[in-house]
């Protein structure tokens, strides 16, 4: 079976991948967590420096930096906010509103790593743009496009966990109900927007969902 993942753009200073659901963003602890999304990048691209992480779950787009300069230019940019990202996800409930905002906070569930938990008291700021795409009454689903403002771990699956509505398939928090409908992560990077930088233009890429 090959290793390749799909390119969905290359330049001389930019590498955009559609990492699968499944497959670490960056190596993890211990020798069975090395095979990830950066590494398999560096067999074609060996200077390939990481600028995000999409969680092992997630699918969708994963952008590289191909030298360091680029690499500090997309990190700041993700930073403050320049990066448009729009995913798309299917959750258990038929979601009442059609757009709305989801503002609480979130902090590290310490006693139960990597999950993350709402913290009105000592969260930190996390906001997360919400629109129905469709509801489907017969199957109680209803799928969304989530653009998140802020970049917190977990962010989105812990928001829509907190409203009620979890994502399906999701091993870390759906009860069981909601676990169960979904063979995996129900949750993919579709849209991203870079900004012009370097000399490199910007840039919008669209990764069609597989679910």
């Amino acid at each position: 079976m090959s290793h390749a993942l799909p390119l969905m753009h290359v330049d001389a200073q930019r590498i955009i991948i559609h990492k699968p659901s499944g497959l670490l963003a960056v190596p993890g602890r211990g020798e069975d967590k090395q095979d990830c999304a950066w590494h398999r990048v560096q067999v074609e691209f060996p200077e390939a420096l990481v600028v995000h992480r999409l969680d092992q779950a997630t699918s969708g787009l994963l952008v590289f930096a191909r030298t360091q300069a680029m690499q500090r230019a997309l990190s700041d940019a993700f930073a403050q906010r320049l990066v448009a990202k729009r995913y798309e996800a299917v959750v258990a409930g038929l979601v009442a509103e059609d757009r709305f905002d989801i503002n609480l906070p979130l902090i590290a569930d310490w006693p139960n790593r990597p999950r993350q938990r709402v913290d009105h008291a000592r969260g930190k700021p996390s906001l997360t743009r919400v629109s129905v795409v469709s509801r489907d009454a017969a199957a109680d689903h209803t799928r969304l496009w989530l653009e998140p403002v802020t970049g917190r771990s977990h962010q989105l699956r812990v928001h829509l966990l907190a409203i009620g509505h979890p994502i399906l398939g999701d091993a870390l928090y759906a009860p069981a109900p909601a676990l169960t409908q979904a063979p995996r992560l129900l949750l993919h990077a579709r849209d991203l927007t870079l900004p012009a930088l370097l000399g490199e233009p910007a840039l919008t890429l669209h990764c069609p969902v597989e679910f």
